[in-house]
């Protein structure tokens, strides 16, 4: 007896709108990895462009434009340079805690046989680079530039590497981002502590007893995200006044974010059974508080992944598509003159960076290797190594986000600036060519 067709399964998409013809594709050019360092670049040539550009000066008085709020006697007004600078900077350096602690609880950085060779290397390229910037302007006031040639700017390696397509093996990703991550730890205790000064120790405390009062948070449950963003505001304001770079509040309070679930995947499935006979019963058209069984339904869904997890995924394309290309529009607004790439800070931050960084990152590595502490990832030979090291050159971002806090005369700024341009542009140019010949040819396709 043949049995009547089994009727399908009903449409689970969710409903199409006309804005979504702009949204999809411009979400999924968001995931793309590399696409960051896209519009990094793009941001940062456009504003070189209209600082060069008739309208220079007013483009470059622009960011000095003052912006703030006035309370009473409360008055909080900054330029908009530095509210970039301090205030949505605090927000990426947040996610750049969330990457880290990410790495610690579940990446690389947890297994230690694995990320004892990136450690090293991000070491021996913050320390070198800082060494040789150090030793060419002994003696300076612009000595105490040592700092800006540490950072490597992952978000245009990224690009780079993508350019290269899948000839770039996987472990020498996996190797470069790790480096990253631990380059941008070293460049938070650089910030932290070169470059940091006048700390009043009563705000400093208050920052503190913000940052405790998150932790008793998390001890008692509490999940609601705008608790979490007023006590921040108040623990980055505290910390802004005390002296200590802004930032690194976002740095603590990134890596203050559980990284672990509440609610495992069979957790999960029970709850989804459950709800699943409330529908096939008919009895949800019925239900009371139907608003509020949704809101904690949402609230349970999310806590199948960590915090974590889930504000990387929300703050990740804000802090790269939206905070870097500011920070970008903002501060790579430079009038070029060709004779400031002679000037002795810039030769220094181009020697550091193009030099010192792939030298250290080599040196580091190698003695990692020889000392049996530490093995090259598959597939990785010295020469492709070597060669991806002088990308680590590529220093834009942080760089320049540490010169502005290392140097307080314009013309001081703008020349280190300056050299970290060339020097970035040189580091990618030289570590995309060797990569080229030293990487495997793609193969040809029938």
């Amino acid at each position: 007896m043949n049995q009547a067709p089994e009727s399908p399964e009903p449409d689970l998409e969710l409903p199409r709108y006309p804005i979504d013809r702009l949204r999809r594709p411009v979400m999924k050019f968001l995931h793309v990895e590399a696409a960051s360092g896209v519009v990094l670049m793009l941001a940062a040539l456009v504003a070189l462009a209209l600082a060069n550009s008739p309208w220079g000066e007013a483009f470059v008085e622009f960011w000095k434009t003052k912006v703030g709020i006035s309370i009473g006697d409360f008055r909080l007004q900054y330029s908009l340079e530095h509210w970039i600078n301090d205030g949505l900077m605090a927000i990426f350096f947040f996610v750049v805690g969330l990457e880290i602690k990410w790495e610690i609880a579940h990446g690389q950085l947890r297994d230690i046989r694995r990320a004892t060779l990136p450690v090293a290397a991000a070491i021996g390229g913050m320390m070198v680079p800082a060494l040789l910037y150090t030793s060419l302007q002994y003696g300076k006031p612009t000595a105490h530039g040592w700092g800006i040639p540490m950072a490597t700017d992952i978000a245009f390696v990224v690009g780079c590497m993508a350019i290269l397509g899948k000839r770039v093996p996987l472990e020498l990703r996996v190797f470069l981002l790790t480096l990253a991550i631990v380059d941008d730890i070293g460049a938070i205790v650089v910030i932290a502590v070169g470059y940091s000064e006048g700390v009043d120790l009563q705000w400093l405390m208050l920052g503190g007893l913000g940052l405790l009062l998150v932790f008793v948070l998390l001890r008692l449950g509490v999940r609601r995200i705008p608790v979490y963003v007023f006590v921040g505001l108040v623990v980055w304001y505290a910390v802004h006044e005390s002296g200590v770079h802004a930032t690194i509040a976002g740095v603590i309070l990134g890596l203050a974010v559980p990284a672990t679930t509440e609610i495992s995947e069979g957790g999960f499935r029970a709850i989804l059974r459950r709800a699943s006979q409330v529908f096939e019963s008919g009895q949800w058209s019925s239900e009371d508080h139907r608003a509020e069984k949704i809101t904690q339904f949402q609230q349970l869904a999310r806590e199948t992944i960590s915090p974590v997890e889930y504000l990387q995924g929300m703050l990740h394309p804000w802090s790269s598509f939206v905070i870097m290309p500011l920070f970008a529009l903002c501060n790579a607004d430079i009038p070029l003159s060709p004779g400031e790439l002679t000037e002795s800070i810039s030769l220094a931050v181009i020697f550091g960076l193009v030099v010192g960084k792939p030298l250290g990152i080599v040196l580091a590595s190698w003695l990692a290797v020889k000392s049996g502490r530490a093995e090259l990832p598959r597939g990785v030979s010295w020469k492709v190594l070597s060669s991806a090291a002088c990308m680590g050159g590529i220093g834009f971002t942080m760089a320049i986000f540490i010169a502005g806090l290392a140097f307080k005369e314009p013309h001081q700024v703008e020349t280190a600036k300056v050299g970290i341009l060339a020097a970035s542009v040189i580091a990618a140019s030289v570590g995309m060519v060797l990569l080229v010949n030293v990487l495997p040819k793609p193969s040809k396709t029938a």
